[in-house]
């Protein structure tokens, strides 16, 4: 009789790392987790969140409407403006310091008595300003 071997049969393919691949930030990837290469440059997109965070630090006048307010339907806030999230601002009285925390959802408009710094996605610098006064 035979002896019977316990050994498991040895597998001829190697190892399967347990690492994944690296992969540069904003990369795309298919479903499967491979990497899509890219051609051209990907640009963030233009939002008004994106112009505040390149402005930050200055005053200005920020425009909102609350709508089937009976108390006030507009109101108007002017202050230096110190945070822009995708939903939200912070604005602080210069004198006070008081903050306070604006919602974006019922934004109008800014206006700024300054020039802003506003860089267009996929264009480098920014266009040259004029004296409009």
């Amino acid at each position: 009789m035979a002896p019977v071997s316990t050994m498991p049969p040895m597998s001829t393919m190697p190892p399967v790392s347990t690492m994944p691949p690296q992969v540069t930030s904003g990369s795309p990837m298919t479903p499967t987790g491979a990497v899509v290469p890219t051609t051209a440059p990907v640009f963030e997109q233009s939002y008004i969140e994106n112009i505040f965070r390149l402005n930050l630090g200055k005053i200005g006048t920020f425009y909102y409407t609350y709508e089937n307010n009976k108390e006030w339907n507009a109101k108007v806030y002017k202050g230096v403006l110190e945070a822009a999230g995708r939903d939200h601002i912070i604005i602080s009285d210069p004198v006070t310091g008081q903050r306070t925390v604006l919602l974006m959802i019922y934004f109008d408009y800014a206006t700024f008595d300054e020039p802003l710094v506003y860089q267009y996605p996929g264009v480098i610098g920014n266009p040259p300003t004029r004296n409009c006064r």
